[in-house]
């Protein structure tokens, strides 16, 4: 019998979805295997809850009538715990945690991790669970993503590419912290750089960044569609990626399959991701968790060094996205755990 795999959209209030759901649905129909969104429909012979749903006693019905749940965990919301959030925010980003934390315990029959971070986080918070789990890595489509293309780093200068859908709260922090890396990278190592900020970043955020480094050229690019990603990923020379503590952060990986390497600091899972010398990933240098002031001079050194050794790490930051983010792999391997 066919399978039909019935797709779970997760909670409000953690990112990734709406781009995951998207690849493993182009995975499906690559396959031709059919699939809803309907937690009723007769014909589900698995369900694939994406992070959480407050569907629950649908999900308890589903699970009664012998239908498997597969839970895809990325990471938990924290920033609320360690900085000052409006009480409703943080309420409901707790409450999450725990409709997370109670299909992982009760309902998920098997658990895909996003990363090795991600599953020992979880575990270490919640408790292990004994039920068959394995850890994938988010994939991406290789081809669309691709070195290959009319787009290439300008020549006169040096470009450092930030990517965040929205810079506010905790994302604020990172986006100082590329400026604050980008100037110090041009001051000590007298190189041109320029920073391109892709994202929705407000005025006071902007001017907050200008204060921090009045001579650093900063190009607000602004929110962009998905569709124009691989074209500014090959127009750079190096992606920051500002997200601490991120369970598997498209934009990395996305980077990595045109060809641009990525600067981080060794937070989440960057330091599993970003390996075999497709970039530099640094110790934070304090407690990331607490968002602790980072060791921005060892960040700008690593940094000048990718941009001053570009093409190496261009090749090989492909060839890691070649090796581990296929979006065909990452399918099959969800396909494992939901029909096998």
């Amino acid at each position: 019998m066919m399978p039909q795999i019935c797709l779970v959209p997760r909670l409000n209030g953690l990112g990734g979805m709406v781009s995951f759901q998207a690849k493993f649905i182009l995975g499906l129909q690559r396959q031709n295997i059919p699939f809803t969104f309907n937690l009723s429909d007769p014909a589900n012979t698995a369900i694939l809850v994406i992070g959480g749903t407050r569907q629950l006693y649908a999900l308890q019905r589903a699970r009664r009538q012998g239908v498997r749940i597969v839970q895809r965990l990325n990471g938990m919301n924290w920033l609320h715990k360690v900085e000052k959030t409006p009480l409703r925010a943080a309420l409901r980003a707790e409450i999450n945690n725990r409709i997370l934390a109670f299909i992982r315990r009760r309902l998920a029959d098997r658990i895909v991790y996003q990363s090795i971070f991600s599953r020992d986080w979880w575990d270490r918070v919640y408790g292990e669970r004994t039920i068959p789990n394995q850890v994938v890595y988010n994939g991406i489509d290789l081809e669309r993503y691709s070195p290959d293309g009319p787009e290439t780093p300008p020549a006169d200068h040096f470009r450092i590419l930030l990517v965040e859908g929205h810079l506010t709260g905790g994302y604020a922090r990172g986006l100082e912290t590329a400026v604050r890396m980008a100037q110090m990278a041009r001051d000590q190592h007298q190189l041109p750089i320029e920073l391109m900020v892709v994202g929705d970043v407000d005025d006071k955020l902007k001017a907050r960044a200008h204060t921090l480094a009045p001579q650093l050229w900063i190009t607000w690019q602004g929110v962009v569609s998905r569709e124009d990603i691989p074209a500014l990923d090959r127009a750079a020379h190096v992606l920051f990626s500002a997200d601490l503590n991120a369970a598997c952060p498209n934009s990395v990986i996305e980077a990595m399959a045109c060809g641009l390497p990525v600067v981080a600091y060794d937070t989440g899972a960057l330091g599993e991701l970003v390996r075999d010398g497709a970039g530099e990933v640094v110790p934070y240098g304090a407690d990331h968790w607490q968002l602790e002031e980072p060791d921005i001079p060892q960040l700008a050194t690593a940094c000048a060094r990718v941009l001053t050794e570009n093409e190496p790490y261009r090749n090989r930051a492909r060839m890691r996205a070649e090796s581990s983010f296929d979006l065909n792999a990452m399918t099959e391997a969800y396909l494992k755990a939901l029909v096998s």
